[in-house]
């Protein structure tokens, strides 16, 4: 139990690697408000509030999918310095990048 004392959790998730959720996720919320906008204007406003609604409860789970797996796969325990109480930076893990797509 002594070596737990040997490791800090440490989250790396920034801003930059929701924004793209977020974006998508918008334009979903904003392409299901005009369509019911749409229904509005063709009297329909039952059909358009469902369409809403709709559009938001089968979204939203996804949206938290990709949320919590993003968090997940930036929390790192990283090793540190037992008498100085410092991350040890030699992690194989925390010098890599990415993998890219070939163009």
């Amino acid at each position: 139990m002594s070596n737990i004392s040997r490791y800090r959790v440490v989250c790396t998730l920034s801003f930059g690697d929701i924004y793209g959720q977020i974006i998508v996720w918008l334009i979903v919320i904003f392409i299901s408000l005009a369509g019911a906008m749409a229904m509005m204007g063709a009297s329909k406003p039952y059909y358009a509030l469902a369409t809403v609604g709709i559009i938001l409860v089968l979204s939203l789970p996804f949206l938290l999918f990709a949320f919590v797996t993003t968090l997940l796969n930036h929390i790192e325990l990283r090793a540190t310095d037992a008498v100085t109480n410092s991350t040890v930076t030699t992690s194989p893990v925390s010098g890599q990048r990415p993998a890219q797509a070939a163009s």
